[in-house]
């Protein structure tokens, strides 16, 4: 393999990399060859040095991502046997040919090994998402990977990356299939169907990371009343109402968002009779609701997506927190979240404290709630572990 361009890092720098954390702060770097290109790889040497990793690189606070800290030759088959590792972890958890479920994350980024890669698979079609150029220039070889991986059971492969690497670099970069057309879009997950967009809709098209939460619900829901809010295509209301829940309300600023949620509940077999959609600010929903429920659900978009709007991200979720409070019946439950990677656990905890306390109602944890297998965290990165929720009873 030809020399590749280097990054030396500044004395004591090389530390968090012995620990295999995957990311290189801009601080932390002494000098960098001139001729290194956004997207490029690089290998990372301490001051004395000494080689310490390959990543990609990149502009901005985080300007390497190490997908390597062994010397390697990143070509075809390289990549391959990352995507393979991952599959194989997929397939000893249970997702791969699982009878109730046939949608799951393939790669999940850092924790696979592939920082800056997402890849998530629906019923034949997998959804490829790059974070960085580095993977968006490797999307031939994804490709290719799932190919030789998934043989005749892939049918498409749909980039969905472009606003992403638009915004990091200022190229013009399409969306599209890079493999095969667009096919049936309908998945089931734990015996529950649901219409997947994936050409426009919010992340690869839903919100797998909440398949286990969902199941949870599934045990407290019957015979209750339950407000899903931030509902997007209605994967809480659809385990609620297949749960035997009395009614069950979706609530989601976006229009469309309703209309795909009203379309999954019609796919599931139920109507209007137990459910109905509100086209509504949560916000303004909550002041404004007339009647309690048994079980709230808060799954709000992330409030922080940096280190800099953590302060108010917290002010955020302690006044929603407080609001659902007020609106749940005695003996109910709140399901609440963050999918802030910049709010981890603890504050999240302290912070929704904050608003049980105004409250002044007394409560208890049943359940802390995070993601599912198929989105790991490595112990190396615990900013992997982006999803935090808890289950709270109220007397």
């Amino acid at each position: 393999m030809k020399n590749l361009p280097v990054i030396v890092l500044k004395q004591g720098k090389e530390h968090s990399l012995k620990r295999f954390h995957p990311w290189v702060f801009s601080g932390a770097v002494k000098s960098a060859d001139s001729h290194i290109n956004e997207g490029d790889i690089v290998e990372i040497f301490s001051e004395k040095g000494e080689y310490l990793a390959t990543a990609h690189f990149q502009s901005g606070s985080i300007i390497a991502k190490i997908f390597s800290f062994y010397r390697v030759t990143a070509d075809y088959n390289f990549w391959k046997d990352k995507i393979y590792h991952a599959f194989l972890l997929r397939l000893d958890i249970g997702l791969v040919e699982n009878q109730h479920t046939n949608c799951y994350r393939l790669v999940h980024g850092e924790a696979d090994g592939l920082p800056g890669l997402i890849i998530d698979w629906y019923n034949g079609t997998a959804v490829v998402q790059s974070r960085s150029l580095g993977i968006h220039n490797l999307k031939d070889d994804i490709v290719n990977a799932l190919i030789e991986i998934y043989k005749n059971k892939l049918k498409a492969v749909y980039y969905k990356g472009g606003d992403l690497i638009g915004k990091a670099t200022g190229l013009s970069v399409d969306d599209g299939y890079l493999f095969g057309r667009k096919t049936e879009s309908i998945v089931f997950e734990n015996d529950c169907s649901f219409f997947i967009d994936w050409e426009s809709g919010q992340k690869t098209g839903f919100f797998i990371d909440q398949r286990d939460n969902r199941k949870i619900l599934s045990a407290y829901a019957n015979n209750k009343s339950v407000l899903n809010t931030f509902c997007y295509s209605g994967g809480f209301s659809i385990y609620a109402l297949k749960s035997g829940a009395s009614s069950v309300h979706s609530v989601d600023s976006s229009a469309t968002a309703i209309e795909l949620t009203e379309k999954n509940t019609g796919l599931n077999g139920f109507n209007e009779s137990n459910h109905k959609a509100y086209i509504a600010d949560v916000k303004t929903f909550l002041n404004t609701a007339e009647s309690e429920y048994d079980i709230i659900i808060l799954d709000p978009p992330a409030f922080a997506k940096n280190i800099k709007n953590r302060h108010h991200a917290v002010i955020g979720y302690k006044n929603l927190n407080l609001q659902a409070m007020k609106k749940i019946k005695k003996g109910g439950l709140l399901f609440t979240f963050s999918c802030s990677q910049a709010i981890e656990r603890s504050l999240f905890i302290s912070t929704v404290t904050a608003a049980a306390l105004e409250t002044g109602r007394n409560m208890v944890i049943l359940h802390h709630l995070s993601q599912p297998p198929d989105h790991p965290v490595s112990i190396y990165h615990p900013e992997g572990e982006y999803l935090k929720g808890l289950v709270l009873k109220f007397d």
